[in-house]
């Protein structure tokens, strides 16, 4: 039965759910799933790549070790995402590391079984660069932020993503460690924590690992504020 579920959310993420219908369940069946505890490495910067991994449940983080020692969080990853596209179609290495950032399930789908149905069928070849132009989409808007707004907006972001549709109140959990949290919106763990601070003027307030936000719009008036505006007040 949880492997079923584990298929069907498969189903949605944006490579499978692109693909024609025909090809879904014989990718889906040539899966490899895998459950990992927190902090387990799925994979490392270097080793060959054997295919694309798709996240069914929990965080995944991608990261680089600078030459300095430093971790540079490339991405975080959850349910129905995919990485991996482009290298495994080369058949080449990873150029990031990946790790479980919280407890998680993942299914690897074998990079020869999706070149072996581009060249039966080339339509598959639009599914696999749609997911890559998804990946790329997200690296732009990421690098748009960290460029154009301020770290309170960029944490303002981060927590409206987490909220349901619709205004008023939410409560979310934060959904791994503030040091990754930091890492991903491209501050330091200090830095993080002044956002927060001056995110209680919007009626945000931390409780350990969950968030309070008292009026979600409120809040989305910070994103929504001119950034230089925004860097003059900051």
């Amino acid at each position: 039965m949880a492997h079923e579920a584990h298929k069907a959310i498969a189903r949605n993420a944006v490579l499978i759910r692109s693909l024609p219908e025909e090809h879904v369940e014989t990718i889906l069946s040539r899966g490899v799933f895998r459950d990992s505890d927190r902090g387990e490495t799925l994979f490392l910067q270097g080793e060959q790549c054997p295919g694309i991994h798709v996240v069914l449940e929990g965080w995944v983080k991608l990261y680089r070790i600078a030459p300095n020692g430093a971790e540079a969080v490339v991405g975080v990853f959850t349910k129905g995402e995919s990485m991996g596209e482009p290298v495994a179609l080369r058949q080449g290495t990873y150029p990031v590391s990946a790790e479980a950032a919280t407890a998680c399930t993942t299914v690897l789908i074998p990079g020869d079984a999706l070149i072996q149905l581009i060249h039966r069928d080339p339509q598959v070849s639009i599914s696999v660069l749609a997911a890559t132009f998804n990946h790329l989409h997200s690296l732009v808007a990421q690098l748009e932020q960290l460029k154009a707004e301020t770290g309170a907006q960029r944490v303002a972001r981060f927590l409206l993503e987490l909220c349901e549709e619709g205004g008023g109140n939410c409560r979310v959990t934060l959904p791994y460690d503030k040091v990754l949290i930091a890492g991903r919106l491209g501050m330091k763990p200090e830095s993080l924590s002044r956002a927060f601070s001056r995110l209680k003027t919007v009626g945000v307030s931390i409780r350990r690992n969950h968030a309070e936000i008292a009026d979600t719009e409120r809040l989305r008036s910070v994103v929504e504020t001119d950034p230089a505006d925004a860097w003059n007040r900051s």
